[in-house]
């Protein structure tokens, strides 16, 4: 097995990875075919193993290729990592700094912030990846997080913004038409909009909820229930917003007067616990300094008066952080 293998061949056997071919590999990459085809066989040549087998539908990846799949993302991850701090170097807040966040709060909350964020720093540039995946900061995969879960790593500081609470809504003109329910058990008499494929966050956030019924499933509120279901939060709320339905939203974003009506609040209410985190190593970062403070402060007047807002500049490490 050889030791010093170069980044450029992991770079490749990733992008036969994701891509299933040579071809979309180099195309991705932009490099020749052929060049991918060297990559991937210099790699399987210098550890000795074979990453992939040939198929009707293109290059299948073995387990070992499967196993070396999240090394290779790591490195790839610390690769842009380093990218990012050089370009940071000189005088000021400049360089780029990647922004990880749900869907939902980086279409829906976020743009105002980052935009006030350039306009005080015009040589920073803003990476922002919409993903309700909790991006892994210690592998560099993101630079701060926008996290709707207290982080429990060590190595990670954050900050506690509050709770941003959600609750059911529908629009005005969808209950004009169909009425409006009073108690969670009307809602089987309507379209419900909800999830597909229930993730471990819907199944704790169900349980989560304080309704009294020791807790048993949110009546009204299971798959089978629903009239409709997509696993995007992007397209529940754009459904409720067209009048499709009733489904469950953040009450920042209904407030905002399009018509939203908040359904049942005694009934049913859930809080999601906001944090904003980066990794420890960048606490003296300018561009991540300056990019955190603005997302804590925007994302505090989002969330409202809910709890003191602590103050500016000072952070915890994760593992100490615990108070509203």
């Amino acid at each position: 097995m050889t030791l010093n293998i170069g980044w450029e061949l992991y770079r490749s056997f990733l992008g036969v990875l994701r891509e299933g071919s040579l071809s979309g590999a180099a195309r991705a990459l932009g490099i020749t075919q052929p060049t991918a085809g060297r990559h991937v066989a210099a790699l399987e040549a210098a550890l000795g193993v074979v990453l992939f087998t040939r198929s009707q539908v293109g290059l299948l990846p073995t387990e070992v290729a499967l196993a070396l799949r999240t090394h290779a993302e790591a490195m790839e991850s610390t690769a842009a990592s380093l990218v990012r701090a050089a370009s940071s170097q000189g005088e000021g807040v400049r360089g780029v700094v990647r922004v990880s966040a749900s869907e939902v709060i980086g279409v829906e909350v976020l743009p105002p912030i980052v935009a006030r964020l350039r306009e005080a720093h015009p040589a920073l540039k803003v990476e922002l990846v919409l993903t309700n995946r909790v991006q892994d900061l210690l592998r560099r995969e993101a630079d701060i997080a926008v996290r709707m879960v207290r982080p429990k790593q060590e190595q990670l500081l954050a900050r506690r913004i509050g709770n941003i609470a959600l609750g059911f809504h529908a629009h005005r003109d969808y209950l004009a038409r169909h009425g409006t329910p009073r108690k969670l058990d009307e809602l089987a008499a309507h379209a419900v909009i909800g999830y597909d494929q229930p993730s471990a966050f819907v199944r704790n956030a169900v349980k989560a909820v304080d309704m009294r019924t020791a807790g048993k499933a949110l009546p009204g509120y299971t798959r089978d229930a629903f009239s409709l279901r997509t696993d995007s939060d992007l397209a529940q709320l754009a459904l409720i917003r067209a009048g499709a339905g009733i489904g469950v939203c953040q009450l920042g974003l209904a407030r905002r007067g399009e018509g939203l009506v908040h359904l049942m609040p005694r009934a049913f209410s859930l809080k999601l616990d906001t944090w904003v985190t980066m990794h420890e190593d960048l606490r003296h970062s300018p561009r991540c300094r300056a990019a955190f403070d603005a997302l804590v402060d925007g994302l505090q007047q989002y969330v409202g008066a809910q709890q003191v807002p602590a103050p500016r500049g000072k952070m915890a490490r994760a593992r100490t952080q615990a108070t509203e």
